[in-house]
């Protein structure tokens, strides 16, 4: 068995934080798990299950889970002798990511890694700036994980894990494959985060469908409105020079124009990005049925905050910023969101 660094904590036990830090303690790493009371609870009475697309399921009993309300330090909270961190996982939320990356700054000791395993392309750096002490390395991941029941969390589709090249990252790289999640460093991160932030403008349509990811994508009305805020993302990265890395079945400039064809000749096209869980469905979605505030600016906004230094209209990702920003967003149809945004 691979020796780990050290133990890792993962800030967010949710969808993301749940499967990589799962798969890390399953492939025996030590992993502590700071979350919502409510998941905590979840995880002490079920404990944690893991299953995938290929049938593959992992459980890990609640005796072996170490759960955390608060960030764990020495001498305070549930565990007085907690071993400090090798590396922090950041999993929270965007809108969350100031107030837990400070938390974090106060309890862990300074030049810590933590490994920013968010959507959008700016936590990274809101993190840093409210933690200055510790290291703050990009990370994007390319699979979809949705709860399937209390303790359960499913992986519905395919893709890696992919970083900032950092030294402190490397001792790490054996441990991360041995748990099934191969990680890939990139000198330069960022055209894989924006080429992950065009699949994920994806996410306010799913949320306003309320489908499914695959009968979302069968959709041709849906994918329409997909392909228009992909248009007004592309024009605002060509404008800074910006070339977002392929991380689908097309390159991005082609995307727009797969998504609008047919759906028998999308079908033919995107074969292997329609390999999909029957189940997979986006956290946005989720996060829309549970009443919860989505993030919506950490990807749409970003859209728009690129166009407009650009003096770029962004219209359609104008359009979902304020829809999902909004308390209840409702559903809409295909037909209906077309309408809406004009496309």
């Amino acid at each position: 068995m691979i020796q780990p660094p050290g133990p890792a904590l993962v800030m967010g036990a949710g969808a993301v934080g749940c499967w990589v830090g799962g798969r890390l303690q399953a492939a025996g790493a030590p992993v502590q798990f700071v979350g919502r009371p409510s998941v905590l609870e979840e995880l002490r009475l079920a404990g944690l299950t893991l299953t995938d697309l290929d049938g593959r399921r992992t459980h890990l009993a609640p005796h072996t889970l170490s759960l955390h309300a608060e960030v764990p330090h020495a001498g305070h909270g549930p565990s007085p002798a907690a071993p400090a961190p090798a590396l922090v996982l950041l999993c929270v939320k965007a809108g969350a990511t100031a107030e837990a990356a400070a938390l974090l700054g106060l309890h862990l000791r300074a030049g810590t890694p933590v490994l920013s395993l968010q959507n959008g392309i700016g936590n990274p750096a809101v993190a840093a700036a409210a933690a200055p002490a510790l290291q703050v390395i990009p990370g994007m991941v390319g699979f979809n994980v949705v709860r399937a029941s209390p303790g359960h969390w499913h992986r519905g589709t395919w893709g890696e894990l992919a970083a900032q090249a950092h030294p402190a990252l490397e001792p790490w790289r054996p441990v991360f494959a041995a748990a099934g999640l191969p990680l890939a460093l990139h000198a330069d991160l960022r055209p894989v985060q924006w080429g992950k932030l065009l699949l994920n403008l994806n996410n306010p349509v799913n949320a306003l469908s309320g489908l499914p990811l695959k009968r979302q994508l069968l959709d041709r009305n849906l994918r329409v409105v997909m392909a228009a805020l992909i248009d007004e993302a592309l024009a605002a990265l060509a404008a800074h020079g910006i070339r977002p890395a392929k991380l689908a079945a097309l390159p991005p400039r082609l995307m727009p124009a797969g998504l609008r064809l047919p759906t028998w000749l999308f079908k033919l096209a995107a074969r292997s990005s329609l390999r999909i869980d029957d189940q997979a469905r986006t956290s946005m979605a989720d996060d829309v049925a549970r009443g919860r505030p989505t993030e919506i600016d950490a990807l749409c906004g970003e859209v728009v905050r690129l166009a407009r230094a650009a003096g770029l209209p962004a219209p359609c990702n104008e359009w979902m910023l304020d829809r999902l920003s909004r308390p209840q967003p409702g559903r809409m149809s295909g037909k209906e969101l077309r309408a809406a945004l004009g496309v």
